[in-house]
């Protein structure tokens, strides 16, 4: 986090805006707040901003549609906040580019922890991890990732899951521990979800020409990659 980290909330929700500013004034952030997407994306344009607090349902576009249009041109940490209890909601919101997922009622104190830990990983400073396995290189400073030197476009959460797997290459990973290795254990997702970006992170390497055994299923378990990285 840097010093002062100046954050973007877009929610429709008054009291809300009122508690959360209350609350991470105190903690050492700026908060502007905007209540539809709309404003919200004008906000993000006008001005730069740390992180975004992204709420799903609201007037006019909702948060899914406003996520999509920010990861056209940022890659800001986006924190989708949500009364849906719906799965398919967070797997949408994830596979669209959003850092972090936390439904409605929460507490702030989760809410802080949650925005701190999209925070570390935005910023090189806080991780400077470098990791392989054969020609396959994660750099969680430069957030890259490439394969005989073809870079791969992933989202944040698929890099994360993928550095993962590098660093225990030839080792098992069980499902429950895949987001909680990533820093995404508080997320409140099912297995389906990890098995969605599994299933793009393959299509994404088999693109850049990687083998279709790269990351293999062990059912019942969870995934392995393979030891040499090809």
């Amino acid at each position: 986090m840097t010093p002062t980290s100046r954050v973007l909330l877009i929610d429709d929700d008054n009291r809300l805006h009122e508690l959360l500013r209350g609350y991470l004034v105190q903690h050492g952030f700026v908060v502007d707040g905007a209540l539809d997407g709309e404003l919200g994306l004008a906000a993000l344009a006008a001005r730069g901003y740390d992180a975004v607090l992204l709420d799903v349902m609201m007037p006019g576009i909702d948060g899914l549609e406003v996520c999509r249009r920010i990861r056209r041109t940022s890659r800001v940490p986006i924190v989708m906040l949500t009364a849906r209890g719906d799965e398919t909601d967070r797997i949408v919101g994830l596979e669209l580019g959003a850092d972090d997922y936390l439904a409605k009622p929460f507490n702030p104190r989760e809410l802080l922890a949650r925005l701190r830990a999209v925070l570390r990983r935005a910023h090189p400073e806080a991780i400077s991890e470098r990791v392989t396995a054969g020609p396959l290189v994660v750099d969680l400073a430069a957030r890259e990732a490439r394969i005989e030197d073809r870079d791969l476009a992933l989202t944040a959460i698929e890099l994360d899951i993928l550095a993962v797997l590098v660093r225990r290459a030839g080792r098992v990973v069980p499902r429950d521990a895949i987001l909680e290795e990533a820093g995404r254990g508080g997320v409140a997702v099912g297995e389906r979800t990890i098995d969605v970006h599994i299933s793009h992170l393959r299509q994404k390497l088999a693109d850049a020409g990687a083998s279709s055994q790269l990351i293999r299923t062990v059912r019942g378990v969870g995934y392995q990659l393979a030891k040499d990285g090809a």
